[in-house]
């Protein structure tokens, strides 16, 4: 089966193509290796004989018009590049809480580009995920301020990239479901609680503020925004499994 990962070079990109090479054709499209979404450069020929594709590709910005602009013109020409191609499943990472963010300019466009997957006629599965621990280190800084940071302690249940990537294996080797399903990590923390830990693991002595005010992605978030619904499926990996393996692989070698 050919398989074609866009933004195959990113975060779970870079951890989902091995997964797939080793029994499939994988095909990487970037502007990397010659695809242009946004301008189409490439596109037909990347997924030519393709059965599925895979969109782990992001904005290169989480500012409202940058990335509305991205997912419009990347989705249009990636669905209209699929349909040519005949391809039979399309899969994309999106993430949880998306629908319920729409005062985010970047949850609204990512919406946006769900909305275009879901009006495309094409068969289709939208992995919706929560927070990656790979992000949190980001999260933090948004709410930088001198010597504080200010967090909203709204619950999330953040997870390891490594189980997304491995989730999206299951998808993609699956048959299309039409609709979004959820994956989430195996704990539920409260934003503030996540940010000591990664400060104290960082050796940061910046102080946490617990603020509901404090805005995620520019929006303000309710205790359960970025909660899953009923059924998602569960991934393996543990905040504190991972933080160990953060402070030994990331930290140590620099110190």
């Amino acid at each position: 089966m050919k398989i074609v990962v866009v933004g195959g070079t990113g975060l779970i990109g870079s951890k989902l193509v091995p997964l797939l090479e080793r029994n499939h054709e994988v095909v990487i499209a970037s502007r990397s290796t010659g695809v242009d979404t946004i301008t189409g450069e490439g596109l037909a020929d990347a997924l030519a004989g393709a059965q599925v594709v895979v969109d782990v590709s992001n904005s290169p910005s989480l500012e409202k018009m940058v990335a509305s602009a991205f997912f419009e013109a990347s989705g249009c020409n990636l669905m209209a590049a699929a349909k040519a191609a005949g391809v039979q499943h399309h899969v994309a990472l999106s993430a949880v809480g998306t629908e319920r963010l729409p005062e985010s300019g970047y949850f609204r466009a990512k919406m946006l580009q769900e909305n275009l997957i879901r009006a495309s006629n094409l068969p289709y599965t939208i992995l919706r995920s929560t927070p990656f621990y790979e992000y949190i280190n980001g999260i933090v800084e948004a709410g930088s301020d001198g010597d504080t940071l200010r967090i909203s302690p709204a619950l999330v249940q953040p997870i390891a990239g490594d189980d997304v990537a491995l989730a999206l294996r299951d998808v993609v080797l699956g048959q299309a479901q039409n609709r979004e399903l959820e994956i989430v990590g195996p704990d539920r923390f409260r934003l503030d609680e996540l940010a000591q830990q990664i400060l104290a693991a960082n050796g940061d002595p910046r102080l946490v503020i617990a603020d509901a005010q404090a805005p995620y992605f520019g929006a303000i978030l309710r205790d359960d925004t970025l909660i899953p619904g009923d059924h998602p499926r569960f991934a393996p990996t543990r905040f504190e499994d991972w933080l160990r393996r953060y402070v030994a692989q990331v930290l140590a070698p620099a110190n």
